[in-house]
């Protein structure tokens, strides 16, 4: 059976790491897709406030086409699915539990487990300014807003594991959630 593991959290908190282990730690075949992977495949016009932006404080806003595109990149991932290829999601949930809705309308009734990513906050600064493709401030704006009012099957914080050790704990997580 295919399935969905979608992982929301702030930038810089371990999402694309961990989503690599899963994919390595995880029987068959596990496509992963980030919300990175959209961004990147928008054309560089859409890089302003009518798709999106980035504020020098971290702030991210997101405009009319931008919405169009993700809709479009979410049916398309709901699309893989139902050709039965389970796919793990980074995503970053900029209006929180409105992100969620958005994903649950595409993908309506496909099996999904909804895992939310934290760290702690000077762990996740250090990996930003490490990563030295994000702007400073990007995990501060996003550590809250991120999980306002999404509701979640397990919660991971990335801190102090690995995301191998990590990775096994949400397999077993995934056993458990497939079998009930």
């Amino acid at each position: 059976m295919s399935q969905v593991i979608i992982l929301n959290g702030a930038s810089s908190t371990g999402k694309t790491a961990l989503a690599r282990a899963l994919q390595n730690a995880l029987p068959d075949l596990w496509l992963h897709f980030g919300i990175d992977d959209l961004v990147d495949a928008l054309p560089p016009k859409l890089l302003s406030p009518e798709g999106i932006s980035f504020g020098e404080g971290g702030e991210v806003a997101v405009g009319a086409a931008f919405r169009r595109a993700e809709q479009a990149w979410m049916l398309g991932v709901a699309a893989t699915v139902r050709s039965r290829v389970s796919v793990i999601i980074d995503d970053v949930f900029l209006s929180g539990a409105a992100s969620q809705r958005r994903w649950q309308a595409a993908l309506g009734d496909l099996p999904c487990l909804w895992v939310g990513v934290s760290c702690d906050p000077a762990e996740a600064e250090k990996r930003e300014l490490a990563r030295g493709d994000r702007v400073a401030g990007m995990y501060r704006q996003q550590a809250e807003v991120v999980h306002l009012d999404v509701h979640y099957d397990l919660e991971i914080d990335t801190t102090r594991h690995s995301p191998e050790v990590l990775a096994r704990q949400l397999g077993a997580a995934l056993s458990a959630f497939a079998d009930g």
